[in-house]
Formats: C-alpha cells, sequence, structure tokens
C-alpha cells in the first residue's frame, strides 16, 4: 500500500510538472535587438522566466522534499540520519541551480544575437554545472549509504534522479532551441 501511495505521489508530481504550460517554448521568432528591449512582450518574457525561476526554488523544493519523505518510509531513527544529510544536499543543489539560473538568465538574455563564442561559454558553463551536480548527487549518496546503508542510499538515489529527470525536462521544454542570428 505505501509503495502504491508513492507510485501515485511520484507520478502526480510528474504529472503537474510535464502538464503545467510551458509558456512560449520554440515558438519565439527572432526580431532584432532594438525591437526586442523596447517591446512590452520582450519585457512579459522576462518577468515570466524570473517568476519561473522563483517558482523552481520554492513549490519545486517542497514538493521534492514531500515526495521524497513518502518515498522513503524512514522510521524516526533513521529520519534523524537522512534528513540533515538531504538538507545539506538541497542547500548545496540550490547553489549549483542559481548558477544555472544564470545561464539561463544570460541565455534569455543573448537569444537574438547569439555567436558561435557566446552559444560555446553558456554550453561549456551548463556542461560544468551538470558535472557539479553529478558529483554532489555522488557525493550525497555516499553519505546516505553510510548513514542508512545501499538499500536507503539507493532508493534515494532512484527518487532525486527521477525527480531531478523531471525537472530537468520541465527547463529545457520552456526554452527555446538556439538559432543562427539573423
Amino acid at each position: 500500500m505505501k509503495f502504491v501511495n508513492a507510485l501515485w505521489l511520484t507520478t502526480s508530481f510528474a504529472l503537474s510538472a510535464l502538464l503545467s504550460p510551458p509558456g512560449r517554448a520554440q515558438t519565439a521568432t527572432k526580431t532584432p535587438q532594438n525591437e526586442v528591449a523596447a517591446s512590452p512582450e520582450a519585457d512579459s518574457q522576462q518577468k515570466n522566466l524570473q517568476v519561473y525561476i522563483d517558482l523552481l526554488r520554492k513549490d519545486v523544493r517542497q514538493q521534492k522534499a514531500e515526495v521524497m519523505g513518502s518515498v522513503m518510509e524512514l522510521s524516526a531513527d533513521d529520519a534523524a540520519k537522512f534528513w540533515p544529510v538531504y538538507n545539506d544536499y538541497d542547500a548545496e543543489l540550490t547553489k549549483l541551480n542559481d548558477q544555472r539560473a544564470a545561464n539561463i538568465k544570460e541565455y534569455a538574455r543573448t537569444y537574438f544575437q547569439l555567436t558561435d563564442e557566446k552559444a560555446d561559454e553558456l554550453i561549456q558553463k551548463s556542461l560544468a554545472y551538470q558535472k557539479q551536480r553529478v558529483e554532489l548527487f555522488a557525493k550525497t549518496y555516499d553519505r546516505v549509504k553510510q548513514a542508512l546503508g545501499a538499500i536507503t542510499a539507493a532508493r534515494f538515489a532512484q527518487v532525486e534522479h527521477q525527480l531531478l529527470l523531471i525537472i530537468d525536462l520541465q527547463i529545457v521544454s520552456a526554452l527555446p532551441i538556439a538559432e543562427q542570428g539573423s
């Protein structure tokens, strides 16, 4: 029964993440920079981007913790060991996500005048973020394994990986694909 509840909760989270409107992803048409800077649509897109980033920081983190708590099925003793490790992980992940958000904002800011050099810079930053996140994830897995054993650590790793994939899909589906400058 607990597995069914956890599966239902995870599925609900996934569906809410995937079914939320992605905005104008992949539909933006390129216009000269001077038109973008002056257009109300560009201002609105910047505000939407900031709201989206703020939502990721608040709502998704809370939902992740709820899903994690539900699926982990920890005793009181195990919870006392797990949550400090998870909270440390979440704080470090938040710092990394701030870097990711800055990179996304830079992409949005330079989208209409994207050069080969800027595209490469943004991708290199994205790759560095992904590498740091994998290293943090591995470090946290080891800490959970040391505190609670490999099976509990595996459960953490599976759930966290699934949640990160859902969040990543939600983010990347909202970003337009890079195009040659006009």
